[in-house]
């Protein structure tokens, strides 16, 4: 899974508390640290089958090399494309098979992909897990829509799984961290299925923007993130 957004969206993040937490969790963790190039753009690359954790000084590597593909395809700066992975731990991620796929996906973004975007994420789920509201706040409306992968090793401080949260709302990246944070508190750290914390929990909210300027609602763009 492929996602382009807009320049300047905000970003936030929550992920597992596990101490053997996956290389792209780690990535995640280090750039969110960072301070944001203002009007960046963002991207996020997901893999299913292979968690890539438990891979040392090799998964990290995969890491890089991925984003750098993927900064190169679709015009980001590499602080700002963000992975995850899910699937087999243990096992050396077929970076070459990802890379050689990323040209294909940028392509082929579309501003209504994001249900093919829910499945391509799934692994042993039954179905691709997806939802999306509309907000009416008193400076206009906001969309919200997200996707997420899990149905076992469940178990709080994350709930095992991958979401990924969009929304066009302006919102600097303090506030949607706080936001952010509450939300998971109400929620995925709410959930125990079999007492099993995974490797990879990954929570990303990003907030484009580009829903206008809430104070003169007419002004405001429909566009939303191209997956």
């Amino acid at each position: 899974m492929l996602v382009r957004l807009a320049p300047g969206t905000s970003v936030a993040g929550v992920f597992t508390r596990s101490a053997t937490r996956a290389a792209p969790v780690l990535d995640c963790e280090a750039k969110l640290a960072l301070a944001a190039t203002p009007g960046a753009g963002a991207a996020i690359l997901v893999n299913s089958g292979n968690a890539n954790a438990f891979t040392g000084a090799n998964g990290a590597s995969a890491v890089a090399e991925i984003c750098a593909a993927v900064a190169s395809a679709v015009d980001v700066p590499e602080s700002r494309v963000y992975t995850a992975s899910t699937g087999v731990i243990g096992e050396r991620l077929p970076v070459d098979r990802i890379t050689a796929a990323i040209g294909t996906l940028a392509d082929t973004l579309s501003p209504t992909g994001i249900e093919q975007a829910a499945q391509a994420i799934m692994t042993t789920d039954t179905f691709a897990k997806g939802s999306q509201v509309q907000v009416d706040l008193p400076g206009g409306p906001v969309q919200i829509a997200g996707i997420a992968k899990g149905s076992g090793m469940i178990q709080p401080n994350m709930a095992t799984m991958l979401a990924f949260v969009f929304t066009d709302a302006a919102l600097p990246a303090g506030v949607l961290q706080a936001l952010l944070n509450g939300a998971v508190d109400r929620s995925f750290n709410c959930i125990t299925i079999d007492s099993d914390t995974s490797t990879s929990d990954t929570v990303l909210l990003f907030a484009s923007g580009e829903g206008g300027d809430h104070r003169a609602p007419e002004t405001a763009s429909d566009r939303g993130p191209d997956h």
